[in-house]
């Protein structure tokens, strides 16, 4: 029996695949939860087999937690459900760590790549693989060095251009919202920019 947690902020589709996944008696759901908050606490408290979690919630991602929970549990086996096939997502996923990333309106998938997660495997579904060629072409990688930028403001500046506004950056990062604003406002003086419309520009001209 494969223990997992299962964490998505849509409580129907949390339902519907804990009825499917239980189904056929293999798989157990320990645990669920409703955020990348609950991801990290749920992981504390039971250490599943395997950790199922979509991407896009409310406070904390999936991306964020699961990379936090992979920074304090190396072995974790996480294996991320969406709807968007977003080559930033991937990429973000892969180099975090995620041993597998599919999207969640292929029910019939899931729980074969639980398994196969569970017995040490990398599992991407069939339309993101398609994609790996393109986002594993060798494109030099952004060297945030050369522009002076920590780990920190990297972070920051790809939360904000993927639209996120101080409070939510604040949430995904455990910052305050002082803390934020003063980070922001380091980058750009860093990076000579105005405002945070410049500094989005910058990541998808430099950093993808």
């Amino acid at each position: 029996m494969i223990k997992i947690v299962l964490v998505d902020d849509d409580a129907f589709v949390l339902m519907a695949l804990k009825t499917i996944l239980e189904a056929d008696g293999k798989i157990d759901v320990i645990a669920t939860g409703s955020s990348g908050a609950d991801a990290i606490e749920l992981y504390n408290q039971y250490l599943p087999d395997v950790l199922v979690m979509d991407i896009r919630m409310d406070d904390v991602n999936g991306l964020t937690a699961g990379r936090q929970i992979i920074e304090k549990y190396p072995e974790a086996k996480i294996l991320l459900l969406t709807t968007f096939l977003d080559d930033e997502y991937i990429i973000r996923a892969i180099r975090f760590g995620a041993k597998g990333y599919i999207l969640k309106q292929s029910f019939e998938t899931i729980a074969p790549a639980i398994s196969a997660v569970n017995n040490g495997q990398t599992v991407f579904g069939e339309e993101i693989m398609t994609k790996m060629p393109d986002l594993l072409s060798g494109k030099k990688r952004f060297d945030k060095d050369s522009f002076g930028l920590t780990d920190k403001e990297l972070e920051i500046i790809t939360l904000v251009a993927e639209g996120l506004n101080n409070k939510e950056i604040s949430g995904e990062l455990y910052l305050g919202e002082g803390t934020v604003r003063n980070y922001i406002s380091t980058i750009l003086e860093k990076l000579e920019l105005r405002d945070r419309t410049q500094l989005a520009c910058f990541y998808y001209k430099n950093c993808q």
